[in-house]
């Protein structure tokens, strides 16, 4: 039984890679969206990104943290002026749903999703689905670690984790996909 539970998981770290990230050719667009959470790496791809030229503006979503990354992106030497915030909601699903108000209102016609790697796939999906007009982008912040490092370490138990995640996110989106859009979560 354990040598099963233990297969599983490495099975699921050497798959992560082909499974759960979505990485998309370098474009431009008209604003670099940063998703709260593991801050520093997200952080430092979108200032990467923004000093390349790919978006002229950055919105950071997530509650709890939204003002550290967007100090941190300001410290990475991004203008201020082009950082907005979006601080309430409190998951990927309240993310694109809370985001689509202010990106509408900015008329964003593409974009530029930042989150971690193996949290790609899931974040990329459910942006598309709630603003399918916007061509989204997915370049999420690389993986910095071994896979045996990231084995030992407590970002393995979360790379485990966004397989039940993706899952659930899949079934809650056949779920709202009829229902009215206040009802779905995807109206202001």
């Amino acid at each position: 039984m354990m040598l099963s539970a233990i297969g599983l998981y490495g099975l699921a770290l050497v798959s992560a890679g082909s499974l759960l990230v979505v990485e998309d050719p370098p474009a431009q667009a008209d604003v670099i969206v940063v998703l709260g959470g593991d801050g520093p790496p997200r952080a430092a791809q979108a200032a990467k990104l923004w000093h390349e030229g790919r978006a002229p503006l950055v919105l950071v979503t997530g509650y709890g943290d939204c003002d550290f990354i967007r100090d941190m992106l300001v410290g990475l030497g991004v203008d201020s002026a082009a950082v907005s915030t979006e601080c309430l909601s409190l998951s990927t699903w309240e993310n694109a749903t809370f985001a689509q108000p202010i990106l509408t209102g900015m008329g964003v016609k593409s974009a530029i999703l930042v989150t971690s790697w193996f949290h790609s796939r899931r974040a990329v999906k459910r942006f598309r689905f709630v603003m399918p007009q916007v061509q989204w982008i997915s370049l999420p912040a690389p993986r910095t670690v071994s896979l045996w490092r990231l084995a030992i370490d407590g970002d393995g138990v979360q790379v485990f984790k966004e397989y039940a995640k993706a899952l659930l996110y899949d079934i809650r989106s056949s779920f709202v996909r009829d229902l009215p859009p206040v009802q779905a979560g995807l109206a202001s």
